[in-house]
């Protein structure tokens, strides 16, 4: 149970810091059924202005959002054998509906290539009708034994891009544009380094050809996935017959694409840069970048309040986003503590004295407090935030590569994965793979696109090395 007062720091129980920091800082709270979370306000305002940068991505590339069924004939999941071998342990099954048992039981939507390949099947016909490049956004049920808010939940909101191309190459070309706009989003807006890189065939999803990712590192040393994108290959388009007549009038099955981002990037925002006092936000995605905090007595309240008023009407004319904090019930010390909580970055605090002298006292999440007149406030605060960006950023890629270790032995390897991420060769093979995971819970996280031309033998069994460069092993979520 959360403490009455304060966190758990993180060096004392990462773990229980992550759970307490989400319900104190109002993100979100437990559901009724175990696995399921309830979003608060806060929380879905952080998640919807995640949504708002992914959305106008997607569309500046052309796709364009639908909406496909939740409910899943189970027939369909069965077409293709690997797809629902890797998802049968987590599927939700409805066999009761209406009061009757259904003939044929449905699967609560895990994932939706298969809806969507069955779709396709009727609406693709000629090479005039593709490339189709399509958005959902919604939920998805997995039924995990092991659950933890945002990270690992029975039911969580996503998006999930389904694309159909006439050639491998130009999926693959959206497998990379697709996973470029994700690490975008995580760098230029979540303000988290990642690593891009190519799933191995273990770790692959489950049906795809190949998967890519991007990695981050959390402050306790432990890798979490952030998003991925797949090429599905002909796999989907030999399961559901979608075929198209091409411009040499030969009939060939379309390439397919998946890729998924869901509200465990939240999991990755708060890991990545929240500290003992709580949440601290990247401005360009917080739901609230500058809280006002006026400080006043009876006698000085109207006059205080009045400006305060007018600061936050010209600073959300300098389009920021901007919350008042005018409650009267609590003292300015109580709404600091709560806004740093809630990992506000910038607050302003004003009193009376600030106002005579025409200036008021800003104080940076990241540590940091300094007078500034009222009227510069809002020519000044954007550039402010954009170097808070800049330093968070900073901070957590400093902390990566603090956390980052070279290793050709395996204690060397037993030890680097114990505190972040090892770069080790590794042979390629799954037994091995499962093997290094069965003795130090490390999983391989990517084959790293930018790494380095590298031979060397494997860090498990000795033998030869199989990407041609180091990999990237972590402990995760």
């Amino acid at each position: 149970m959360a403490k009455e007062k304060g966190l758990t720091p993180q060096s004392q129980d990462f773990s229980e810091w992550y759970l307490e920091v989400i319900q104190k800082a109002e993100l979100a709270d437990y559901g009724p059924v175990r696995g399921t979370i309830v979003v608060r306000p806060y929380g879905y305002a952080l998640w919807e202005n995640i949504q708002g940068v992914l959305d106008r991505m997607f569309k500046e590339t052309g796709h364009q959002n639908a909406y496909f069924p939740l409910f899943i004939p189970m027939s369909f999941l069965k077409k293709e054998a690997e797809h629902v071998e890797g998802f049968s342990p987590e599927l939700a099954v409805v066999t009761h509906a209406g009061g009757e048992e259904l003939e044929e039981p449905l699967a609560v939507r895990p994932t939706s290539e298969t809806v969507i390949g069955y779709m396709w099947s009727k609406w693709i016909k000629s090479y005039r009708d593709l490339p189709q490049l399509l958005n959902q956004w919604g939920n998805v049920v997995r039924w995990e034994l092991r659950t933890r808010p945002f990270l690992r939940t029975s039911e969580f909101l996503w998006q999930e891009g389904h694309t159909a191309h006439a050639t491998r190459e130009e999926a693959e070309e959206e497998v990379r544009r697709m996973l470029s706009i994700y690490a975008r989003l995580a760098r230029e807006y979540g303000a988290i380094p990642v690593v891009e890189g190519m799933k191995t065939e273990k770790e692959k999803f489950a049906g795809a050809v190949y998967t890519t990712t991007i990695e981050a590192l959390m402050r306790d040393g432990k890798a979490l996935q952030s998003g991925t994108s797949h090429y599905l290959g002909e796999n989907f388009a030999r399961a559901f017959d979608i075929k198209f007549q091409d411009k040499d009038l030969q009939v060939k099955y379309v390439h397919t694409t998946s890729w998924g981002l869901s509200w465990r990037f939240i999991g990755a925002i708060i890991m990545t840069h929240g500290d003992d006092q709580g949440l601290i936000l990247p401005p360009r995605l917080a739901p609230i970048q500058v809280v006002i905090v006026p400080i006043y007595r009876e006698e000085s309240r109207e006059k205080v309040l009045e400006a305060a008023f007018d600061l936050k009407r010209r600073l959300l004319q300098a389009g920021l986003r901007v919350h008042l904090d005018d409650r009267d019930q609590h003292t300015p010390g109580y709404k600091f503590h709560e806004w740093e909580l809630k990992g506000v970055p910038f607050r302003i605090e004003l009193g009376p004295k600030d106002l005579e002298a025409g200036e008021a006292v800003l104080a940076s999440r990241l540590g940091g407090k300094e007078r500034l007149t009222l009227e510069a406030l809002p020519t000044v605060l954007p550039k402010k935030l954009d170097a808070f960006h800049q330093a968070l950023y900073q901070r957590a890629l400093d902390f990566r590569e603090a956390h980052t270790r070279k290793v050709d032995t395996y204690e060397e390897f037993k030890e680097a994965v114990q505190e972040g991420f090892a770069l080790a060769f590794h042979c390629g093979d799954r037994a091995c793979e499962k093997a290094i995971q069965e003795e130090t819970t490390a999983t391989t996280r990517c084959v790293p696109f930018e790494g380095e031309a590298e031979e060397g033998v494997c860090v498990h069994c000795g033998r030869k090395s199989a990407y041609g460069k180091r990999v990237f092993f972590a402990k995760a979520y």
